[in-house]
């Protein structure tokens, strides 16, 4: 059901993916299977395989088992069986179990559980014999024609390829290079910014999701994966310039930020910001959604979050990216003597996919989640007591006719295809 090489005919291209994460490392993994030369860049000095935990949901646990990684993937997979709700004094309130049945919509916690490093890693092994992997180097810029890419590099070289991939991430500089001049900015912020960390943890933290909101739209998340290591996760409502800006400052200053805002918020509020002071891994960033027209030009193009990035608030961003992984690559493989054709058809496949992906994302539907007042939090307590009494999310998630991705069906590109 994989991406054939005998589909890829020739010519055999020269490809350069910009990025070593999860989308860069997919596209890449496919691309070799090709029969094509491809080098990844990353900007980091090493594999980056660090974050917090992520899942995997409908299209993206099948483009996962097209890669052969499935089983691979289920021997590290995180422990959650579910999402429980606590008040102030750490309480449960409700509890949404997660739907392993195998059928339906995936609940708020996925059967498919693993830390973002972990996925890394798996990547990594699968592709790194067949592509080139080089470390400490990002694209500066590029510049096409008809025949070629020029890419220059941090390092002060430059090379020529047939197609650039953009796998850059939310931020991407190769996306901010082929939009049009005078193009909208394609980031689309939700109003909810997020920090994450991991802190020691001790024996009431147990394998069950849990989160917390406080006044003034405030959310805390604890998540355990085992019995050494806990994730702390701070969400916060607010649009104003200077929570935009922090996550642009010294770490230093985030970590200030995010302790003046969650101070005194209850729970165990306290020990995650101790915590957070002395944290290794520490992420802040405003969650937004990338949304362009167009997701190439020329000879370049772009996947993952650099396309499309649904946010993490869809819970298919790593599927996306497996997903728009594949595509992209078969449609390279089929049509390697034919860009023009095989960026059209791949936007033109995975654009339904993507746009169901992020109408998930609803900003105004998000934010009743986060209560400013201590009204909202009753009402919304009372509503997760309720239904997680009458176990109305595992009903509905376990009887639904489609997850997140909606019924949109993976492409194969196991055969060869007419153009």
């Amino acid at each position: 059901m994989g991406i054939s090489t005998e589909s890829a005919g020739t010519p055999s291209l020269k490809v350069l993916v910009c990025g070593g994460g999860i989308a860069g490392q997919a596209t890449a993994f496919w691309l070799a299977k090709g029969g094509h030369r491809v080098v990844v860049v990353e900007r980091h000095p090493a594999l980056r395989a660090t974050g917090a935990q992520i899942d995997l949901r409908g299209q993206g646990i099948d483009a996962i088992d097209r890669m052969g990684l499935l089983g691979a993937v289920r021997s590290r997979l995180v422990h959650e069986p579910g999402v429980a709700f606590v008040d102030s004094r750490g309480r449960r309130r409700g509890v949404v179990m997660a739907n392993t049945s195998g059928k339906g919509r995936q609940t708020m916690t996925s059967e498919y559980e693993i830390m973002r490093g972990d996925l890394v890693r798996i990547l990594h092994g699968a592709t790194k014999d067949d592509a080139e992997f080089v470390f400490g180097v990002d694209v500066e810029s590029f510049e096409q024609d008809d025949d070629r890419v020029v890419a220059h590099f941090s390092d002060g070289t430059k090379d020529e390829f047939d197609v650039l991939i953009g796998a850059d991430g939310q931020g991407s500089r190769v996306r901010r290079d082929i939009l049009p001049a005078g193009a909208a900015d394609p980031c689309s912020p939700v109003g909810i910014h997020m920090a994450y960390w991991f802190i020691p943890s001790v024996a009431t933290d147990d394998s069950l999701r849990e989160t917390y909101n406080a006044p003034g739209g405030r959310m805390i998340m604890r998540r355990t994966r085992n019995a050494t290591e806990t994730q702390i996760y701070f969400a916060l409502r607010e649009q104003s310039a200077e929570a935009t800006e922090i996550h642009r400052r010294p770490i230093e200053e985030q970590k200030q930020f995010w302790s003046d805002r969650f101070r005194q918020a209850g729970w165990q509020t306290e020990r995650f910001l101790a915590g957070m002071q002395t944290a290794e891994f520490f992420y802040s960033q405003e969650v937004t959604q990338v949304r362009t027209a167009t997701w190439s030009r020329g000879r370049v193009a772009l996947v993952g979050d650099a396309g499309y990035c649904s946010s993490p608030y869809s819970g298919m961003g790593t599927s996306a990216a497996l997903v728009g992984a594949y595509v992209l690559a078969g449609e390279i493989n089929r049509n390697p003597g034919d860009l023009t054709a095989a960026f059209a058809n791949y936007q033109a496949t995975l654009r339904p996919f993507v746009d169901k992906v992020q109408a998930e994302v609803n900003p105004k539907l998000l934010r009743i989640g986060f209560p400013k007042g201590r009204l909202g939090i009753t009402a919304l307590r009372t509503v997760a007591t309720v239904g997680s009494f009458l176990k109305l999310p595992e009903i509905a998630a376990r009887f639904a006719n489609e997850d997140r991705g909606g019924d949109w069906p993976l492409p194969d590109y196991s055969a060869p295809q007419p153009s």
